[in-house]
């Protein structure tokens, strides 16, 4: 198993340690099939609940995490246009959904991202035959982590334990983005089956 070691240092109590397999992670089989489903998330998420949503939180410019800017081609910590979002099952946060795109990106790689609002990112990144997605990451983030610090005061409760997370890259033409989808205590109380 190899572990995605990350190029900005020695890894502190914000970052999170990447792995580039499942196993690294010592998920339960119920949380391993929500990490490694190649599946469009948000189409699982429909398929699970009567009322789905997407939650825009934000979007604006703001510093590359410490644990992303690598992914992305990024020398160092600098500005990126961000973009955070619950998704929502029968109006529950099961999933804190965090996008990157370097500045360097243009209209032209990312036309949408400006426009989506409330709309899903997965649906449009699933349905552009350009995009191309690289392999999913996984991760537990420890309550440090600044991604389950912004879930917890989004969401004004105490999150207890580290939580799972997974991230995958994504290209069209010569833009990136990096998409990282933070699970909640709640997903494990949705549907497992879309047949129930």
């Amino acid at each position: 198993m190899r572990r995605v070691k990350s190029r900005s240092g020695s890894r502190s109590l914000s970052q999170a340690q990447w792995f580039s397999h499942v196993n690294g992670v010592q998920a339960s089989p119920q949380m391993r099939g929500w990490l490694t489903d190649s599946m469009s998330l948000t189409k699982k998420l429909i398929a699970r609940c009567d009322h789905f949503r997407v939650q825009r939180l934000a979007q604006q410019h703001a510093l590359v995490l410490a644990d992303e800017f690598a992914e992305v081609a990024l020398p160092r910590r600098v500005q990126v246009q961000e973009r955070e979002v619950f998704l929502r099952c029968d109006e529950k946060p099961v999933v804190y959904a965090h996008t990157i795109v370097p500045l360097s990106a243009t209209a032209s790689d990312w036309p949408f991202f400006g426009r989506l609002g409330e709309r899903s990112l997965g649906t449009t990144l699933f349905g552009d035959p350009r995009v191309a997605r690289g392999e999913l990451q996984y991760a537990r983030l420890p309550a440090q982590h600044p991604l389950v610090v912004r879930a917890k005061v989004a969401l004004g409760v105490v999150l207890h334990g580290p939580l799972y997370a997974r991230r995958c890259l994504y290209q069209r033409g010569n833009g990136l983005l990096l998409v990282t989808e933070v699970f909640l205590h709640e997903i494990k109380n949705i549907r497992q089956s879309p047949h129930e």
